[in-house]
């Protein structure tokens, strides 16, 4: 039989609950994730949105959106830290820190910058350095 790290492929989907889906979408279309499947489940609308290898499960539900869960943040790995701020930042989105941050992480280190989402969640732009 296969152990558990020779069945689990890699990460499959961030599930974020949401009181107002198409906000939700809205926000993540605009960082460049598109839709590729959007079923309604039990009379609540569901969405799965994609940006290269990250997948992003969401979904309506009143009683757990806009809550801090054990999930701190979704992190998108980008080639060019600079050029990534730049253009969240003419989004106009919240940032949560002031700029950039670095933190010596790995090797050489790892920078970062952090917007929040419409339902309180913390999207992080990171790369390694």
């Amino acid at each position: 039989m296969p152990t558990l790290p020779e069945l689990v492929l890699g990460l499959q989907h961030i599930g974020i609950p949401t009181r107002a889906i198409e906000k939700t979408i809205d926000f993540y279309r605009s960082l460049g994730f598109i839709v590729i499947h959007a079923p309604e489940h039990e009379h609540k609308k569901v969405a799965f949105l994609k940006l290269a290898d990250v997948v992003i499960e969401a979904y309506e539900n009143d009683e757990t959106a806009g809550r801090t869960g054990a999930i701190d943040h979704i992190a998108l790995n980008v080639r060019d830290i600079q050029a990534a701020y730049v253009q969240v930042r003419s989004l106009g989105y919240q940032e949560l820190e002031n700029g950039i941050q670095t933190l010596p992480f790995f090797s050489k280190g790892v920078s970062y910058f952090t917007i929040q989402g419409p339902n309180a969640e913390k999207v992080e732009f990171s790369q390694y350095l």
